[in-house]
This record gives C-alpha cells, structure tokens and sequence, in this order.
C-alpha cells in the first residue's frame, strides 16, 4: 500500500443520524425500577453517522456527510464540533420542525452500555436528503449507510450509489427497521451479535455462530457480511473468502461506539483498496482504540494510532 504521504485520500459519504449523546457512568445497570447511584456525566456529540463521519476523518478520508439536525443549540454545536474536525456538512440541514436527536446512555463498570436513542430531526430526513446525497457523491468511494435516517430515504441513496459505482457499507442499526432490498444494496452489511441475530434469527455466542449467521445474510443478497461480536472479535465472509479476526489486546474503558469506530476503519480501508482481511484487520484496531477512551466521538481515533497498534499487533 502507499504510505500516509503519497496515498490519495479516499472520498466517503456518511447519510446517517447526528446526536448529542448524554452519558452517565454506573457501576452497575439497574434492574427494572430501579435507581442506582451514578458516578459520572457529560454530554458529547454522537449518533452512529456522525461517529462514523469524524472517525473516517481522522482516518484520513475527504468526508462528507448527508443529515439534518434541529434548529437549536444542540444542533448548532453539533455542526460547529464536526467542521471543526474536518467534516464536509454542507449537506446538512437545520430543521425547525424537529429537534436535534439525543441518546441517553449508561456505561457501567465493566465497560458495557444501554442506550436510549430519540432520532428527532434524523428521522425527518427527506427528498432534500436524497439529493445532497447524490451531489455528495460526486467522485466518492465509498456510501456508509445506517438506519437512523428513514429506510426509504437510505434505500433511494443505496440504488443511486450503486448505479453509480459508488461502493455501500451499511450498518443495519436499529436492525428491525432493515428493508429487504437493503441487504442486495449492501456490498458490505456490518451488524454486531445482537443485530444478527435479530435479522437471521440465529444467536451468536462464537465464530461458529457468526459464521452461520454471515452465510445467512449473504443468502439474503448481501454482498459481504461482516459479524461483530465486541470482545469476541470479528468475522467477515463473502461468497468467496471467509476470515476471523480476533479481539485487540487493549485496556477497555468503555464500548461506546466501537462499532462505528469499526465501521469507519473498513470503509477507509477498503476505499484505499485493501483486501477484505487487512480491512478487517483495520477495522478492528479501529474499533479497538475506541473503547480505550469513554464516550463516542471523543473515542474516535486517529490514523496514527490504529497503524501503530497493527504494528504492535504484527
């Protein structure tokens, strides 16, 4: 591959949800009725597209993203935070009808988390999306596509990119909104072990499991199907290669948008035409710096830190 210096940037388009994400820290999640003593709180940008979105930047990517948010100051400090960071959100609109999107997030001691997501504005996304997802497009690599955003909306941005040429990487998240076309629109489908087993109805405890589970979603029409299964690693197949790359050795604070780190990490990866194994492999590092730091696009990482931990790796 070309080194850092001489490689020419990959163009990514994100369509996916904005959040402020508000967090708080337990030792423990509460059983229903519950009150458990919190131990910490902040709040930070988030939503699966947005992570997606700051992560593929400081992976070295030209990242554009396609949303709207509300017109408050939720939304406007979400903008400024992601230009800031290099983001491209011209396509993204202020809208006064909804409000920005918010999770509500608890992370307890051993690093797991629960989250509650309000999609306010992402869920108003519309026409006007559809077409600055196409003018966002221009020249792109690579489609990253969510469910945070009205399925209808990412199906019609799905077929655009595929007539164009423009590969998809889709994160079936929340999985029970997946449209059936999706998975034949999908080049690369990238649920975790929950939301596998949700669209296949097979459990994943193990490679065995995610194995099953992949050959499932490719008979389905996806064109790759990449398990994540958190801890336990990941495993990717396609019609023709399989590979199992397992967990990072890495001191966790908390799994708060690992997926998305891990998402960004394989787009960028496969945008720069690496094989599926090194995008998996890239992929995982990825994912796996994010859940050294807490929350969600404060845990992003750079491109520096995943090739240093691959070197350590070997």
């Amino acid at each position: 591959m070309a080194s850092p210096e001489t490689r020419e940037r990959p163009k990514i388009v994100v369509l996916g949800g904005i959040n402020m994400d508000v967090v708080a820290t337990v030792q423990r999640m509460p059983e229903p009725g519950e009150t458990v003593h919190g131990d910490g709180f902040f709040m930070a940008g988030g939503g699966k597209g947005a992570n997606q979105a700051l992560a593929v930047s400081r992976l070295g990517a030209e990242t554009r993203m396609v949303d709207r948010v509300g017109d408050d100051d939720f939304g406007r400090s979400l903008l400024d935070s992601m230009r800031t960071a290099g983001v491209d959100m011209s396509g993204v609109a202020l809208d006064p009808a909804n409000s920005t999107g918010v999770a509500v997030i608890m992370v307890d001691d051993e690093g797991q988390n629960i989250i509650a997501e309000v999609y306010g504005a992402n869920r108003a996304s519309d026409e006007s999306q559809m077409e600055a997802a196409k003018l966002a497009m221009e020249g792109a690599d690579t489609l990253m596509l969510q469910l945070e955003t009205p399925p209808e909306v990412s199906l019609a941005v799905a077929r655009f990119a595929r007539d164009a040429g423009v590969r998809v990487v889709w994160d079936p998240a929340p999985a029970a909104d997946m449209p059936a076309e999706g998975f034949v629109l999908a080049d690369f489908l990238t649920p975790n072990e929950t939301e596998a087993a949700e669209l296949t109805g097979i459990r994943v405890t193990d490679v065995s499991s995610a194995r099953l589970a992949a050959e499932a979603l490719l008979a389905r029409g996806a064109g790759a199907a990449i398990v994540k299964m958190g801890y336990e690693g990941v495993f990717g197949a396609t019609r023709g290669e399989q590979y199992y790359v397992p967990p990072m050795n890495v001191d966790a604070v908390d799994s708060v948008a690992a997926g998305d780190a891990f998402g960004a990490g394989l787009a960028v990866a496969l945008s720069e035409g690496r094989g599926l194994h090194d995008a998996l492999r890239f992929g995982a590092a990825a994912g796996a710096l994010a859940v050294t730091k807490p929350g969600a696009q404060g845990a992003m990482p750079y491109r520096a830190e995943v090739d240093e931990l691959l070197r350590q790796a070997g």
